[in-house]
């Protein structure tokens, strides 16, 4: 009994020694200031515009907004190889993380400035600037969480980041939601400056983040780091164009060969089914009755607690089972629980269905995320860190978030419960293309 109990107090140890590693700890709150802004301009906002009277259809339009993450594979080579000028004392990472928190900050406590009763397309505006800064932030701490550990270690990071992402998404989520309701006096009907105050407290919690930036050392790698000097610019052109641009798509496709069309297919449409149906969820909930404090009980709280727990046991299954199974399982998944939601418009206000229903969509979200992070992780290249793997996740967003912008007008015509079955019908592509790669793959 004394040498299994020493092995297992050895563990623990191990685990904390690894955890409490000042990188990890770093990338734990950069995993919490890359999730706080994508609630901002997607999830809570939604519920905003839709108590302050905001048709469906504009809302879905509205969501168009996110599309900055999907596109940000234009601006990657510029974060992946130049520094800021102003900022370079910083390096290279953590230029970009700084301007784009500072940034950041400010699009936020104008959105706080904002009426969307009159000023809509201002808000719009606003919503734009802060995923611009937000998605180029993403850009830099993806390097920066790459960079700063051994592959050994990927997995730690990876783990602390997706820890502080979702707890973010917590905060920014519930909190948001709970803050309007307490500044609002717990009052159903809607209140501009409860909002107003809201968005202002998250922008304060945005100056932690930056402080944890400035604070924070500078990754140390050996790169191919492109000086894209204006003294020097017009000899070093095609040197840049060709490192920095044309070297890293040419790389996946000189190590993937044709087999990386059925992989950029798979990153295309895995999340098509989840990120169509989240569109319109917050603004299902205040349709069906659902109170602010109640979605963030439940949606926000205790759905992403789950999806904490889904990330857990796909991090298990994926050492069992391999990357590739997990994949189809998630995306299997993710299409099933969507006709969960179906079931649920027909109930009406029903609290504890709810409860169920939320809990299997993120518990299986959580096991799909931790596969797909895992497997866009693996086919990166570290000499093109930050450009290729910006080019997976707006891959990854891409046509979902387009087709997610017609989201408010399909309810439109087919009501909550046969449009949440059109969203499940959207995930046969992706289990498909699962099933195709594991063909493909050798094992």
């Amino acid at each position: 009994m004394l040498v299994p109990a020493l092995s297992l107090l050895s563990s623990i140890r191990s685990a904390f020694e690894l955890y409490a590693q000042r990188s990890v700890l770093t990338v734990f709150i950069l995993g919490f200031s890359s999730g706080l802004p994508l609630m901002l301009v997607f999830g809570v906002l939604s519920f905003w515009l839709r108590e302050a009277g905001v048709s469906r259809e504009q809302i879905g339009y509205f969501s168009w907004v996110v599309m900055a993450y999907a596109i940000k594979l234009f601006w990657s080579p510029l974060v992946d190889h130049c520094a800021l000028p102003f900022l370079n004392k910083l390096g290279r990472r953590r230029s970009w993380l700084a301007a784009s928190q500072c940034i950041i900050i400010v699009a936020i406590m104008a959105m706080a400035s904002t009426d969307p009763q009159q000023q809509l397309h201002l808000m719009a505006a606003y919503a734009i600037a802060l995923a611009i800064a937000s998605a180029t932030q993403d850009i830099a701490i993806d390097a920066y969480r790459i960079e700063s550990a051994p592959g050994k270690q990927q997995a730690a990071l990876a783990a602390s980041y997706l820890a502080g992402y979702r707890l973010a998404m917590i905060f920014s989520s519930a909190g948001t939601l709970w803050l309007a309701a307490w500044f609002g006096g717990h009052q159903q009907n809607y209140q501009l400056t409860a909002w107003q105050s809201t968005y202002l407290v998250m922008a304060g919690f945005m100056l932690l983040a930056l402080l944890n930036t400035l604070l924070s050392p500078e990754p140390q790698v050996q790169s191919s780091e492109v000086e894209a000097s204006v003294s020097a610019r017009t000899a070093r052109l095609q040197e840049w164009l060709n490192t920095a641009i044309i070297g890293p798509f040419l790389d996946f496709f000189r190590r993937n060969g044709w087999n990386a069309l059925l992989i950029l297919s798979l990153i295309a449409s895995y999340r098509i089914t989840d990120v169509v149906m989240g569109v319109m969820a917050n603004v299902f909930y205040v349709d069906m009755g659902f109170s602010k404090e109640e979605v963030a009980s439940v949606s926000k709280v205790f759905g992403v607690i789950m999806t904490l727990v889904g990330a857990a046991v796909g991090g298990v299954l994926i050492n069992s089972f391999g990357i590739l199974r997990i994949l189809l399982l998630g995306a299997v998944l993710s299409a099933l629980t969507n006709l969960l939601f179906s079931y649920l418009s027909t109930q009406g206000h029903q609290l504890n269905l709810l409860i169920g229903v939320i809990s299997m969509d993120n518990l299986s979200a959580g096991i799909a995320t931790s596969a797909f992070i895992a497997y866009l992780s693996s086919l990166v290249n570290l000499q093109y860190t930050a450009t290729q793997y910006a080019l997976f996740s707006s891959l990854m967003l891409l046509l979902p978030k387009f087709l997610g912008g017609f989201s408010g007008g399909w309810v439109e015509v087919l009501d909550y419960d046969r449009f949440f079955m059109l969203t499940a019908l959207m995930g046969l592509p992706a289990i498909l293309l699962c099933l195709w790669l594991i063909k493909k793959t050798p094992q």
